[in-house]
């Protein structure tokens, strides 16, 4: 037995945070986290100089945490990971227990992703991109080839922000959380703008609408561009957000797991799909009518793109989010009839429901954006969840988030290959 597990034995005793840190096996920031959500308590002795915990208590919570590791438990056969973050409940889905789409109708993405991060609200709070950092970004953007996807973009912004942070290295909440609120603008910076007069001011949205499309910005449309960062911002554990939390439990720096998050999120079936469901759309308004295009789709055996989501049974609250505002955008109007038209054709045989997928292209396809435009949205809104998934991970035990391989390969010993 070691000495932090011998602690314990004396129940009336009280633990310094250094103490408690090494029974719980954590830092002792995670000590004060774990006080700030209610799992502990403390005491600030008269003439201490810090606070001290309850022996029983800590190792109660011990306890708790080993019995619950929270990264390896299964569900249905599906891995299951405990967090505070997301919760998707039938055809709604929530952020720290608040409605995501009466969020997202109210408040601004810079203002969601505080919440989600600290669990309080920053009204008015915005993003600025340090000049260092944004000069770095854009040197890097600059250097790829011309037909570098948005991802490939983003990735490379990451790396090379990270390269300009000296202190990347530190995991600390305060230090994450001012990583996280230079990374976002940057990227966003590190893009190269689509309209000569484009000026990086105002609210993130309006700086991400000029590297998106030439036309100008109306209020309604960069609204719409605005709803849907907060609505994307997260969405439990995605592939990609798996992917982050993974580095984050082998104590990556947070630039680290976003760039492992983008990795994931380039596939067709995650980031990607937006853009599928972009030519579809222009498909229909060329052809005019949704019954060939839809047609042709699945004489190739392909799925409609844009249509359907294995965890809402009805509509993707977020398309229904999407479409109320589009409804408000005289441009959207033929790409949304072109969206109706593709949901009523294929409900014919099927029902499935629009996703945001869908929604997302009606807004690239209506404001001019090219269809890559959507895999941006959905990576520059993502990372504000990543990171917040990040911070919940430093908190945790590290490298938790190993799973043991089932081996059914031939069993040893094997002879020597020859």
């Amino acid at each position: 037995m070691t000495d932090h597990e011998a602690a314990p034995t004396h129940p009336d005793r009280r633990l310094s945070t250094k103490e408690a840190a090494e029974l719980l096996g954590v830092k002792p920031e995670t000590v004060y986290a774990y006080v700030s959500r209610g799992q502990l308590s403390s005491r600030r002795e008269p003439g201490g100089r810090g606070s001290t915990f309850d022996a029983k208590e800590v190792a109660a919570l011990a306890r708790r945490n080993r019995r619950e590791p929270s990264g390896s438990s299964a569900i249905g056969g599906e891995l299951s990971v405990r967090t505070r973050i997301t919760l998707i409940d039938k055809d709604r889905y929530f952020f720290r227990g608040v409605d995501a789409t009466e969020l997202a109708a109210r408040h601004s993405y810079e203002e969601i992703a505080e919440w989600l991060w600290t669990g309080r609200l920053r009204p008015g709070a915005t993003f600025a991109a340090p000049d260092a950092s944004v000069a770095v970004a854009r040197r890097a953007v600059d250097a790829l080839p011309e037909h570098s996807g948005p991802t490939d973009r983003l990735r490379v912004a990451t790396i090379a922000a990270a390269t300009a942070d000296p202190l990347r290295f530190d995991l600390s909440q305060d230090a994450v959380l001012g990583t996280a609120r230079t990374l976002i603008p940057t990227l966003v910076a590190a893009l190269p703008p689509l309209r000569r007069d484009h000026r990086d001011e105002g609210p993130l949205a309006r700086r991400l609408w000029g590297r998106l499309t030439g036309r100008a910005p109306d209020a309604a449309s960069v609204r719409v561009l605005d709803t849907a960062l907060g609505l994307l911002i997260d969405h439990d554990l995605a592939a990609s957000t798996l992917a982050v939390r993974v580095a984050a439990s082998a104590r990556a720096h947070p630039y680290a797991a976003v760039s492992a998050g983008l990795g994931v999120l380039e596939g067709p079936l995650h980031g990607a799909a937006s853009g599928l469901a972009h030519r579809l759309l222009l498909d229909v308004l060329d052809q005019g009518s949704a019954a060939p295009v839809v047609a042709d789709e699945l004489r190739a055996g392909r799925r409609i793109p844009g249509l359907g989501h294995r965890l809402y049974p009805g509509e993707d609250p977020r398309a229904r989010a999407l479409f109320a505002l589009l409804e408000e955008v005289p441009d959207a109007a033929p790409a949304l009839a072109a969206a109706h038209d593709v949901v009523a054709t294929t409900a014919r045989h099927a029902p499935l429901h629009a996703n945001v997928d869908l929604a997302l292209a009606v807004l690239t396809v209506s404001s001019g954006m090219p269809a890559s435009a959507g895999e941006t949205v959905f990576a520059v809104a993502r990372t504000a969840g990543w990171i917040a998934h990040a911070l919940e991970e430093y908190e945790e035990r590290p490298l938790r988030m190993r799973p043991s391989g089932r081996y059914v390969g031939a069993r040893p010993p094997q002879p020597l290959p020859r």
